[in-house]
């Protein structure tokens, strides 16, 4: 009884423990990823904001602020790029980099920052499950460093970086801003995203993916709970042992001194 139990947590770890247990996505689910980088200051000859796009972790535009071009990328871009989506998508971008900017330069004269230019990236993303818009969200990095997001399906900002605590309180209480990051991730990223997902199914299976840098602050959490919860299983595992070895040890002494 106790090897099968042990057999049977050594199996839920090892499920556990791989990387599409965790992120694997049901079918007809699907996502639109779009990452800004945004700079306070550039060089000259330097772009102050550039977004990559990706759906379902697939590249398919990148885009340039300073110049308004916007680069399709792979079967996907290629396929949408004479839309009436794509021009709608670029007037957004646009749009969204100039916003971000602001933002970025009213952190930096709030922080009076005297070192340096301060550089914001914000990712927006949204997912759908067939038609069924499904999930919302803003992520926040400065200069690197994850500091806030913003769950737009319940509207609930979180601090990741205690340091950005008092943004969060101002983007909180600007009802303008919330309500214009609200509308764009919920609205017109899921107007792409079911426009784009038409072209999917055409898509061929090798395509160039994203590169995954670094896991989000949800990512990272998750992901120690799944570490927590191997580790509770482990010992689990180590106790059923040893308690089945005493049961054993002491039926072998019974047997030992029953035959003396």
């Amino acid at each position: 009884m106790a090897g099968v139990v042990c057999a049977t947590l050594i199996l839920i770890i090892e499920a556990l423990l791989q990387p599409d247990f965790l992120w694997a996505v049901p079918d007809g689910t699907h996502s639109l990823c779009l990452d800004f980088t945004v700079k306070s200051q550039s060089r000259p000859g330097e772009s102050w904001c550039e977004v990559q796009g990706s759906v379902d972790k697939t590249a398919f535009l990148q885009y340039d602020c300073e110049s308004n071009k916007i680069k399709p990328l792979g079967h996907l871009g290629r396929e949408v790029n004479a839309t009436k989506t794509w021009t709608q998508l670029t007037e957004m971008l646009r749009e969204l980099g100039q916003d971000l900017r602001m933002i970025l330069l009213d952190i930096n004269l709030e922080q009076k920052m005297a070192r340096g230019h301060l550089t914001l990236q914000a990712k927006m993303s949204c997912q759908l499950e067939g038609k069924n818009h499904i999930g919302s969200s803003w992520n926040f990095s400065i200069d690197g460093q994850p500091s806030l997001c913003l769950n737009v399906m319940h509207m609930e900002w979180t601090v990741i970086n205690p340091r950005a605590r008092g943004i969060k309180e101002k983007w909180e209480n600007d009802k303008e801003l919330t309500e214009h990051l609200r509308k764009v991730s919920m609205g017109d990223c899921s107007h792409w995203l079911r426009e784009f997902s038409e072209h999917l199914e055409e898509m061929p299976a090798t395509t160039s993916r994203v590169p995954v840098t670094e896991q989000s602050p949800r990512n990272r959490s998750v992901s120690m709970i799944i570490i927590g919860v191997a580790s509770g299983l482990i010992i689990i595992i180590f106790i059923i042992i040893f308690f089945f070895w005493r049961k054993k040890k002491t039926q072998l002494k019974k047997l030992f001194h029953h035959q003396l």
